[in-house]
């Protein structure tokens, strides 16, 4: 079970909190070139506990941003869970082998210890080449944190799940996977703009691998992350203050909230964009996490940044951010 924290408590802690996750978000993008967006995606939707999808070609740091970020927050043997699917995975894979012990005494039970139901972050590489039983067990577990033990839902302690893919199948039998992943981001190849950058970066990863040196390790813990998403939810809960506001009274300017629609409704009409209810539920609550997180409190228009990564599809990626953007600037 995750551990409940009181508001009271909380509020001390809160900005030597912040302070500690920010170091990670700003730490960690000095080992790569040109992926501090992804950075502080991945730190964001980790705080959110809303998953992430990293999609680019093989060899444009995916996976690294991933391990590196894992070892940043200081994540240690079971807590975290990586795998590569195919078509051919199977549930034992990912969620653990049937117990043959217990099967011969009638009980259907996977022995789950190193896999994914243990872990608190996951990475699963090639997530839509995942198989129908696959993806009902993902769908389950990213939705309700469960998964199931001889039919009888276990719950699981599991704060962030991160795929990645080469590419975004358009398959409508993923579609209902694609739509948890409220916010994807592309991992390009930097070597035709930052080439002796990468270099030198690159040795340098590679050296630190030789000699078994982590310099971006142990940066701050996933407890802190645990503690500023419960104040979050401690500060959102609270539907009205003595004045009578609500959080978006409180928290979400009226000028920025309008621009907010009105961005949503401009890439739905233009772009063809499918922001489903869930997804601006969502949303809302990202940008107001990133608010919190970046500075402290009220959304500000640059927030709403988030906007340039609500693209399902690949094609769509580079003229979405740039319409976002665009709409940014003009108001």
């Amino acid at each position: 079970m995750l551990p409940t924290y009181a508001f009271e408590d909380l509020k001390p802690q809160v900005e030597n909190l912040r302070k500690r996750v920010n170091q990670v978000r700003k730490h960690l993008a000095q080992y790569f070139v040109n992926k501090e967006d992804i950075v502080d995606l991945m730190v964001l939707c980790t705080l959110a506990q809303e998953p992430l999808l990293l999609v680019g070609k093989p060899g444009t740091a995916k996976s690294d941003l991933i391990v590196k970020f894992a070892q940043a927050i200081g994540l240690e043997g079971e807590e975290y869970f990586e795998y590569m699917l195919t078509k051919f995975t199977e549930p034992s894979e990912i969620i653990g082998p049937i117990d043959i012990n217990q099967l011969k005494e009638g009980r259907y039970l996977r022995r789950a210890e190193g896999k994914l139901p243990q872990s608190r972050v996951a990475f699963l590489d090639e997530i839509f080449k995942s198989n129908s039983a696959i993806l009902n067990t993902l769908l389950t577990i990213i939705n309700e944190r469960k998964y199931y033990q001889d039919g009888k839902p276990i719950s699981i302690d599991l704060v962030m799940l991160f795929g990645a893919t080469n590419e975004i199948p358009e398959f409508s039998e993923l579609g209902a996977l694609r739509d948890r992943f409220t916010l994807k981001v592309e991992s390009e190849s930097v070597r035709e703009t930052h080439f002796d950058e990468l270099l030198e970066k690159g040795l340098r990863n590679e050296t630190y691998k030789a000699f078994q040196q982590r310099p971006w390790a142990d940066l701050c813990r996933l407890e802190d992350f645990l503690k500023l998403k419960a104040y979050l939810d401690h500060t959102m809960s609270r539907t009205e203050d003595k004045e009578g506001r609500t959080d978006r009274d409180r928290f979400f300017p009226s000028d920025v909230y309008a621009l907010f629609k009105r961005i949503l409704k401009t890439l739905e009409k233009e772009d063809r964009i499918e922001i489903s209810d869930r997804k601006v539920i969502k949303l809302y609550k990202l940008i107001r996490t990133r608010a919190f997180l970046i500075h402290g409190g009220v959304v500000t228009k640059e927030d709403l940044v988030l906007l340039r990564y609500v693209a399902d599809r690949i094609q769509d990626f580079a003229p979405v951010r740039e319409k976002v953007d665009t709409l940014l600037r003009l108001h």
